[in-house]
């Protein structure tokens, strides 16, 4: 026969009361029925566990031992409980993040300091790659949630939140004749080489940049492909061509890199970082992380 954590906390209330009615006025239940369930405590124990006396209730031999392990029962049952309640709240647990290498700039500087003051329970398991190596992961369950470049193609498995907005800027080699000049047509650059994201991995800013270069009225002439902003940047830096890149990529502080602000109207706000979890996720704490993200955007 089973033991149950009722049984035990009845068994300390009268231990700790000395006294069967006042362990049953404080416990809200009729003292019959008190009696009751210890009477089965006791026959699943195999042995008499309290003694009726003049002076009220005293534990045997037996019922002392009991209680030291019934109170540590009860503790551990009652840090369980916290423990799953705090899980399904998204205050407890881990976190599986995975993020674009330009979602260092500034949206996770900004948020995740304040998300993990709000909820130090959660332990952060960060993973840096490419949108669609990201949302690759998320489907296959190895992430709970990912930032990655939008914008992102309609999916129905998928639960989409944009959580930052940006511009496209034009980055130059510092000595390039458009640098320094303010803002400027994409135009000016049509004779320019282009260091370009790469299609297969990174094909949101791709398709985005490619149609901004098409609005202005040309072709990009693509001379290298690359994935990450950082890798873009560096490329311009060496001589590679010219790049649109966010307008965070302004954080990225090199002597060798100019960035310069377009004119054209479709460049304002053409980028967004996306909060991407799978749709009816289950993991809560991804769910307090979107709230956060999204709380940041308010004015």
């Amino acid at each position: 026969m089973s033991i149950g954590l009722r049984q035990l906390r009845q068994f300390l209330a009268i231990a700790e009361l000395g006294s069967y009615r006042r362990a049953a006025d404080a416990l809200h239940i009729a003292q019959p029925a008190l009696s009751v369930s210890i009477q089965k405590l006791e026959h699943a124990v195999g042995v008499q566990l309290l003694e009726r006396g003049a002076r009220g209730v005293t534990l045997t031999p037996a019922g002392q031992a009991l209680m030291d392990d019934a109170r540590r029962a009860l503790f551990h049952a009652e840090q369980a409980r916290q423990a799953a309640r705090r899980v399904a709240l998204g205050e407890w647990g881990q976190l599986r993040l995975g993020f674009v290498g330009s979602a260092t700039y500034m949206l996770l500087p900004r948020c995740l300091p304040a998300f993990r003051r709000a909820y130090p329970g959660v332990r952060l398991d960060l993973r840096e790659g490419s949108t669609t190596g990201l949302v690759a992961m998320l489907r296959s369950n190895d992430l709970d949630a990912c930032l990655v470049r939008g914008p992102l193609a309609d999916d129905p498995d998928l639960d989409t939140w944009q959580v930052e907005h940006d511009d496209l800027i034009l980055a130059v080699p510092a000595g390039h004749a458009l640098a320094g000049r303010g803002e400027q047509p994409l135009a000016a650059a049509r004779g320019e080489s282009f260091v370009m994201y790469s299609p297969a991995k990174v094909p949101g800013l791709h398709d985005v940049a490619m149609a901004l270069c098409r609005r202005a009225g040309f072709a990009p002439r693509v001379s290298q492909e690359a994935i990450q902003v950082q890798t873009l940047v560096s490329l311009v830096a060496s001589g590679m061509g010219v790049a649109l890149v966010p307008g965070v990529a302004r954080a990225y502080v090199t002597p060798h890199v100019a960035f310069v602000p377009l004119a054209d109207a479709e460049a304002r706000a053409a980028l967004s970082l996306s909060l991407v979890t799978q749709r009816e996720t289950t993991c809560a704490s991804a769910l307090r992380l979107r709230d956060n993200l999204l709380a940041s955007l308010a004015p």
